[in-house]
C-alpha cells in the first residue's frame, strides 16, 4: 500500500514515515501544499495523509482540487482544528476522516487500516462488482442481487460478504475474518463472529436457495455453493 504524507513539520513526519514503513506501507513525504498537490495528482497512492494548515495551499485545498477531478483516493485529515465547523468544512470538502493533533499513534494507525480496507471507489466499475455462482454484491452500493432480489447489507456486512466473494471456495480461518471486520484496538465479544455470519446468511440464504457460506469446525468458514462439497 502506497501513501502520501504531506505535512510540513519534520518532527512530525519522520518518526510517522518510519513507523508507517515499519507497518509494511510504502511512504512518501511532501512539506508544502504545493509539492503535496503535485504528488497526489501525478502519482498513485492508496491513501493521502494531509495537514490542514500548510505553506503555499492548504490540505483542504487538495482534497477540494482532487474530489473535482473525480479522484477518489481516501483522504484523512490531521489538523489542530477541532471544531464542529472546522469538522463539517473537512468531511464536505471530500475528507473520509480526520484526526485532531495531538493523537495517539495506535488510533492513527487504525484509522489507516480502516480506510485501507474501504473498497476503492476509483476501481473500474467491472471491479466494484463481484460475483460467485448466483450471487452479485455492488460494493459502491452496498447491496446484494440473488435470483431477481435485491439484499442490502450494513457496513460490516458488505465487507464480510466482499471478503468472502474475493476469496471464493477457499477456507478463511476466524482470525483472517476478524483482521477484515474489526479494527486491533476493537475487542468484539466471543461469538460476534458467529453473529455476524447468521444475519448474513439470514439474508442471502433464503428459502431453497443453495447453501453459499459454510462452516468449517474450528477452523472458519468456505464460501461458495461448490465449496460445501469439501473433504475437510
Amino acid at each position: 500500500m502506497h501513501i502520501l504524507l504531506v505535512d510540513d513539520e519534520p518532527e512530525l513526519t519522520d518518526p510517522l514515515s518510519r513507523i508507517l514503513r515499519r507497518e509494511g506501507y510504502q511512504v512518501e513525504i511532501a512539506h508544502d501544499g504545493a509539492e503535496g498537490s503535485r504528488l497526489a495528482t501525478e502519482g498513485q497512492y492508496d491513501l493521502l495523509i494531509l495537514d490542514w494548515m500548510l505553506p503555499h495551499r492548504s490540505g483542504l485545498e487538495i482534497c477540494q482540487q482532487l474530489r473535482s477531478h473525480g479522484d477518489s483516493t481516501p483522504v484523512l485529515f490531521l489538523t489542530a482544528k477541532d471544531t464542529i465547523d472546522d469538522r463539517v468544512s473537512g468531511l464536505d470538502a471530500g475528507a473520509d476522516d480526520y484526526i485532531v493533533k495531538p493523537f495517539e499513534l495506535r488510533e492513527l494507525l487504525a484509522r489507516v487500516r480502516a480506510l485501507l480496507r474501504r473498497p476503492s471507489t476509483i476501481e473500474p466499475l467491472a471491479a466494484q462488482r463481484l460475483q460467485v455462482d448466483d450471487l452479485e454484491l455492488d460494493l459502491s452500493s452496498q447491496v446484494a442481487y440473488r435470483r431477481g432480489r435485491s439484499i442490502e447489507l450494513s457496513d460490516k456486512e458488505s465487507r464480510l460478504l466482499a471478503f468472502f466473494m474475493r476469496h471464493p471456495n477457499q477456507l478463511l480461518t476466524h482470525d483472517q475474518i476478524h483482521q477484515q471486520l474489526w479494527d486491533d484496538d476493537e475487542k468484539p465479544s466471543s461469538n460476534a463472529l458467529a453473529a455476524q455470519v447468521r444475519l448474513l446468511r439470514r439474508k442471502i440464504e433464503v428459502g431453497d436457495e443453495p447453501t453459499l457460506i459454510h462452516s468449517v469446525y474450528g477452523k472458519g468458514y468456505r464460501f461458495g455453493v461448490s465449496a460445501g462439497y469439501s473433504n475437510e
